[in-house]
């Protein structure tokens, strides 16, 4: 899926798989930033993929209000969409822990050198669709989901 090639004439639309809770968090706005262990120098409308397997962390499972317990289920498709503004990188404790009302995670789950959190904006949800997912950053090419500029 990696290597898959853009429709030519089709805008090509890309999306970042997150695990649930955190798909839910993100694209209801609970948190911005999403803490990856690789950089990015991707900017623009990325659609929001809820991973097949959830994180098995309690603490994580702690941050989810009672209104998206249901949103937070939804597993192995795209769930919402946001624009990437940028990327931080966290090499010290104080600096990850200086954004955590924005990423959500414990102080405890930084381990450096460096941590980037991939900040968002501009976050929606979008109606499920079960779409296999990747690790990093990959095309969804079916042409169903139109980037809104």
């Amino acid at each position: 899926m990696a290597d898959a090639l853009p429709i030519p004439g089709q805008p090509q639309d890309y999306a970042l798989s997150l695990k649930q809770p955190w798909a839910a968090l993100l694209v209801h706005g609970y948190k911005t930033i999403e803490v990856r262990r690789w950089p990015t120098a991707r900017r623009g409308r990325i659609l929001i993929h809820a991973a097949r397997v959830p994180d098995s962390r309690a603490e994580a499972w702690s941050l989810v209000p009672a209104e998206l317990h249901e949103a937070a289920q939804l597993r192995g498709g795209i769930v919402g969409a946001g624009e990437l503004t940028g990327c931080t990188p966290y090499r010290s404790l104080e600096a990850f822990t200086a954004d955590r009302s924005r990423h959500l995670n414990d102080p405890s789950w930084f381990h450096g050198p460096v941590l980037y959190g991939f900040s968002f904006a501009k976050l929606e949800t979008l109606p499920f669709r079960a779409y296999s997912g990747w690790m990093r950053f990959f095309p969804v090419l079916d042409g169903t989901w139109k980037i809104r500029n």
